[in-house]
């Protein structure tokens, strides 16, 4: 059976914050395995100081032929002041307009705010749920005629 536009391979490319990087290291690591155990291909990997950072690199990835799809992954913990939250609102508006703009998923694989580093850690598994809806959305919209 001759494979359909829409099950042909997905690039997903990640962009990792390095601030808290004992938590979005793991999280790197469990998208890895996801895209793989998928059959997708890992694209490039672009580190970024922190999460406000990611949508500069995103944009540059999703401008990329050769990238379907883009998996963001950070922890956005809980500070003295209310910091977590503009962070987060901002990059995850930003990411979402990425996503529309070029006609790709972007996925968002930031757990917080408001959240304390264990409550993170617990979030690992976040980055292989965001792996699999960027791969979801990719054959879909392939099905659609839209990529």
């Amino acid at each position: 059976m001759a494979k359909t536009k829409s099950m042909e391979g997905v690039t997903v490319a990640l962009v990792a914050s390095e601030f808290n990087y004992d938590v979005t290291y793991l999280m790197v690591e469990r998208a890895r395995e996801e895209i793989e155990f998928l059959g997708a291909r890992l694209g490039p990997l672009v580190k970024t100081p922190g999460v406000f950072d990611m949508p500069l690199a995103v944009d540059a990835l999703l401008a990329r032929p050769g990238v379907d799809a883009v998996v963001t992954l950070g922890a956005v913990i809980e500070g003295e002041t209310d910091h977590d939250e503009v962070v987060m609102g901002q990059a995850a508006r930003k990411l979402a307009d990425l996503a529309v703009q070029y006609h790709k998923p972007v996925g968002l694989g930031i757990s917080g705010p408001g959240e304390t580093r264990l409550q993170a850690q617990d979030r690992i598994e976040n980055a292989a749920n965001a792996v699999r809806a960027v791969v979801k959305m990719v054959r879909r919209l392939r099905d659609l005629g839209s990529s």
